[in-house]
């Protein structure tokens, strides 16, 4: 019997082991961009597309879309639209806002994520330029206006599962992206007892 032949088995099967586990992470590594992808070509999850123009097919049909704003909770902004609602035509290229204010005193990053709903809804709306594309930094007490540019696009209503979509609500939620500065605690000072 050939003594090597278990050592050369062995080490077939580590090699096999490694392959795998490398095989894993790269997978892993590659399903955040691959599901981004996905949800920006299927509109998933009411993933909206980014347009490099605005629409040039505008339809007499009017379609009404909502804002939505929410914060993370360690954010220290309000961050709200200054417009409830805007009723536009589909393919009509609009322009909202949204307002934030940093209610802390330090600096604070924020980056927005994003939806629309109806899910099926996504792959129609179509941002021109966002504040989403970006991070934002506030300064202390800091107050800005920042514009969405977008358009529903008009193919919309010849879509079997969008075509009747005539109501939709774009939501942000704003995430913190630094962590927050620790807090400085008080210093105590003490005075050593003199000694007589």
């Amino acid at each position: 019997m050939n003594a090597n032949k278990p050592a050369r088995s062995n080490g077939r099967l580590v090699g096999m082991l490694l392959g795998v586990v490398v095989l894993m992470g790269a997978l892993s590594w590659a399903a955040v961009p691959f599901y981004s992808w996905f949800c920006r070509v299927t509109g998933f999850a009411g993933t909206t597309n980014v347009a490099e123009a605005a629409s040039d097919r505008v339809l007499d049909e009017t379609i009404r879309v909502r804002f939505d704003a929410n914060v993370d909770s360690n954010l220290g902004w309000t961050f709200r639209p200054m417009q409830r609602e805007i009723e536009l035509k589909i393919g009509e290229n609009a322009i909202a806002f949204y307002e934030a204010i940093n209610n802390t005193d330090q600096p604070v990053t924020g980056t927005a994520s994003y939806n629309v709903a109806p899910d099926a809804a996504g792959y129609f709306f179509n941002k021109i330029e966002c504040f989403c594309f970006t991070e934002q930094v506030l300064q202390p007490g800091e107050r800005v206006e920042m514009p969405v540019s977008f358009y529903v696009d008009a193919d919309l209503v010849d879509d079997r599962d969008a075509g009747r979509i005539r109501d939709i609500t774009l939501s942000y939620t704003f995430h913190r992206t630094d962590p927050p500065a620790p807090k400085q605690a008080a210093l105590k000072t003490t005075t050593a007892p003199s000694v007589n």
